[in-house]
């Protein structure tokens, strides 16, 4: 226990967490979120985890614990949803949980009354909305990769839209056995917050595969049926919410159901303008203008206000009208502005420029952390180590170039780039 007291755990936590996929700048407000979630032994532990996911063994030999006190520490972490254990290859494997989608999910998922769900709505909103630069430090230097990304109503696609099965919420489901359901964090959140300005259902969470399993395992969500899992997406259309997803082309682990007046991230992107906190769809809204009345549907409808109305210079003998015009910089292409409007002039329509959308979930991570400058941490992932700090240290200076990183995220390296560092993890 000394050599804790000895030194600022929360500060190296912080740092720890921050140097995962999602940064999460440090400031007071973040200390005061991690004293309320992480006991100094919990912090302790999880300052020397490797930030790989890791088997039993691996961790056993990095951090040098008790077989048994290993397993009944991960255990209780991943009950509180700061550890996340993977069904992979036959074992679990345990990785640290960021911020999001991490522990800020999962605890305000939770029902078992550890922390009052009041203190912690009011500890994240002051650091995700207050002074902590999150947004700017994840999405400011035109970052293109995030953690989820939008789904298309399929039923607002205009004629001959050709589109793939990762992009419908239908064939998402149909690839998959296992379904949950579990309580919305940002709904819970707000409902701790001076009240929901909506009505919906608290537990409208889904999720599905390894996803599904690794919530119910955690007692975060409970099991459905399929059948259960399609009335509350089907719900979710009639309510016009945004469906979004796993931004990976395979195995999609969940969908959300987000509505304008309570997710964070449409409001994050309103407050910001980084339109990359949920990445588009393959598809923009457009107008067909002989079929629009004018009447303004769709700019209501729109949840993050990429739809402005605008008067039409009348001609000879018209009368004045109005048409929406859509912001092609900022659109979801998610197709609620098409739900609800009682013409069908707003439809969805394929986007000129080509949006980038990672294979898998390691793609994605490898691709995040490059962005985010954290990537040498997967590469070097021991804590532990000296010669590794070193090269995380020598390997994070030379990523950080910006002629490099540009390169490395370009569509004409990024295959080979990628293919190699499968190759150097197989």
């Amino acid at each position: 226990m000394g050599h804790i007291i000895a030194k600022d755990i929360y500060r190296q936590l912080g740092e720890k967490i921050d140097n995962t996929t999602v940064r999460t700048p440090w400031n007071p407000a973040l200390r005061d979120l991690l004293q309320a979630l992480y006991t100094k032994e919990e912090a302790d532990f999880i300052v020397r985890m490797p930030y790989r996911p890791s088997s039993l063994e691996r961790l056993q030999k990095i951090m040098g614990m008790e077989l048994l006190s290993l397993q009944k520490r991960l255990e209780s972490l991943c009950h509180k949803g700061l550890v996340c254990d993977i069904w992979e290859g036959g074992e679990y494997v345990y990785m640290v949980s960021p911020l999001v989608i991490g522990f800020f999910e999962f605890t305000m998922m939770r029902t078992k009354g550890e922390l009052s769900p009041k203190k912690w709505a009011e500890l994240f909103h002051a650091y995700m909305f207050g002074s902590s630069g999150f947004f700017d430090a994840n999405f400011g230097d035109e970052q293109q990769v995030s953690i989820m990304r939008a789904l298309p109503h399929e039923q607002t696609l205009g004629d001959h839209v050709e589109i793939l099965d990762y992009e419908k919420a239908q064939a998402l489901m149909d690839a998959q056995t296992s379904f949950a359901v579990g309580i919305c964090s940002c709904r819970h959140e707000k409902e701790h917050l001076g009240g929901r300005p909506c009505d919906v259902p608290l537990e409208t969470c889904t999720s599905m595969g390894s996803g599904a399993e690794f919530l119910i395992r955690n007692g975060f969500a409970r099991s459905i049926s399929r059948e259960e899992m399609e009335d509350i997406t089907a719900r979710s259309r009639d309510m016009g919410f945004v469906l979004s997803t796993d931004n990976v082309r395979q195995d999609a682990g969940f969908i959300c159901h987000c509505c304008s007046c309570c997710c964070n991230l449409l409001r994050g992107i309103r407050e910001t303008g980084y339109s990359g906190i949920l990445v588009s769809s393959s598809f923009m809204a457009r107008c067909d203008e002989d079929l629009c009345n004018g009447c303004g549907q769709c700019v209501r409808a729109c949840p993050i206000d990429a739809i402005t109305l605008v008067e039409v210079p009348a001609q000879a003998g018209e009368r004045p009208r109005k048409k929406p015009v859509v912001n092609e910089d900022y659109c979801l292409g998610c197709g609620v502005c098409g739900l609800k409007c009682p013409t069908k002039a707003m439809r969805l329509d394929e986007r000129t420029r080509k949006v980038f959308h990672p294979e898998d979930s390691m793609e994605r991570v490898i691709l995040q952390s490059l962005e985010r400058g954290t990537l040498q941490n997967l590469l070097f992932d021991n804590p532990n180590s000296r010669t590794q700090g070193f090269m995380r240290g020598l390997v994070g200076a030379f990523l950080r170039l910006s002629p490099v990183k540009k390169a490395l995220m370009s569509e004409a390296l990024r295959s080979r780039f990628l293919d190699g560092l499968r190759r150097a993890g197989g």
